[in-house]
């Protein structure tokens, strides 16, 4: 299981169709769930949100504009390594204010898809296209250049 937890809801149209066509292109290959917790003005709350549905069982991976740099051959070895030991994936997404040393230190990795700075819904996007990409990688289908 792959899950996705996220703060703060996807208004733009466009986005939740690129959004909703990862998720059907991703599901043919492992099941996959996006978590959306309410963002907050009070940053605690929305922190302390996070912290409750992370699971210690679960292998949990932080996207943070300070984490690790990855090339998507290492990111779809770390998914399929992944795999091999744990049975869930939680990638979590911070809120406009990102995520505490709090949570952090709840993830097994932290990681960087670029020193960019991305609106959270088009982020989500890139993430789902990342995790598509990786699946294709690892089966050996064409799809990654």
């Amino acid at each position: 299981m792959i899950k996705i937890l996220c703060v703060g809801k996807i208004k733009e149209g466009y986005l939740q169709e690129l959004i909703n066509d990862y998720l059907k292109r991703i599901s043919k290959y492992h099941k996959i769930e996006i978590i959306e917790l309410k963002d907050d003005v009070n940053y605690q709350k929305e922190i302390d949100n996070l912290l409750e549905h992370i699971k210690t069982s679960d292998y949990n991976i932080a996207l943070d504009i300070k984490g690790r740099q990855v090339t998507s051959e290492t990111f779809a070895n770390l998914i399929d390594k992944t795999f091999l030991v744990n049975s869930t994936i939680t990638f979590i997404i911070g809120g406009s204010l990102g995520l505490n040393e709090e949570v952090k230190s709840k993830c097994n990795q932290i990681i960087s898809f670029s020193l960019l700075t991305f609106p959270h819904g088009l982020f989500r996007g890139v993430l789902l296209e990342q995790i598509y990409r990786s699946f294709k990688i690892i089966n050996n289908e064409t799809y990654h250049k």
